[in-house]
């Protein structure tokens, strides 16, 4: 059992919680090594290196299914990079497409701080107006 880790010091070692590592061992992003003789989780070293790739990934915006991908193609020696970058490219496409809907949410929000004084009341309110009449 040497070498192995619980799933507490795995969760402090990957800055996660206890019941993140958990939820990501339900979703299979994970599994322990073994069990302890009195049945406690062991995991293996590298699994805080998975954790922290999950993280990473969770960041730039990838699912948990994608992520769960891209870690079975990491561990395969034969996987070419392709499908990861295919991965990446459409996860980039998706986050300009948010970008640009943000970018038109500001601008409907500039727009309509614009036609605001702030003087009169709510029921002459241009804000309160345009969004009752906005499809």
């Amino acid at each position: 059992m040497e070498g192995y880790l619980t799933v507490g010091k795995i969760a402090r070692q990957s800055g996660v919680n206890l019941q993140t590592v958990l939820y990501y061992e339900r979703r299979r992003l994970l599994s322990p090594a073994r069990r302890s003789d009195s049945g406690y989780r062991l995991y293996a070293p590298e699994t805080v290196r998975v954790i922290r790739f999950i993280k990473n990934a969770q960041a730039l915006g990838f699912t948990l299914d994608e992520i769960a991908k891209l870690l079975r193609l990491r561990v395969s020696s034969r996987s070419r990079c392709e499908p990861v970058k295919r991965q990446a490219q459409a996860r980039l496409e998706l986050v300009q497409g948010k970008i640009a809907g943000l970018r038109a949410m500001e601008r409907t929000l500039r727009r309509l701080l614009k036609t605001c004084a702030a003087r009169g009341t709510t029921d002459s309110c241009p804000i309160l107006e345009s969004l009752e009449s906005r499809k």
